[in-house]
């Protein structure tokens, strides 16, 4: 799971544009959040492994795109805080 959250981390930082100050770990963490979302998306859009529930690890290609949503949510959140913090200065 680490190594698979290690590319699916680094795919999806080299595919979204921009600078992601992350560590490895990070990189790491990024990826297997990515595959839960991954897993969650392939549950609901086409409800496969019904039996397993909702929150499951996915493939690669469901990693991928789990950790590029993961990293745009994360963008996303720590823009809009990192802006109001420099709005107030």
């Amino acid at each position: 799971m680490i190594i698979l959250g290690l590319i699916a981390g680094a795919v999806a930082r080299l595919v979204v544009p921009g600078r992601d100050p992350m560590s490895i770990p990070a990189t790491i963490l990024l990826g297997v959040v990515g595959s839960f979302i991954g897993g969650l998306l392939g549950y609901v859009l086409f409800g496969h492994d019904l039996s397993e529930g909702a929150l499951q690890p996915s493939g690669i290609i469901g990693s991928i795109i789990g950790a590029i949503v993961a990293l745009l949510i994360w963008r996303a959140v720590h823009t809009r805080g990192h802006s109001r913090t420099h709005a107030r200065h």
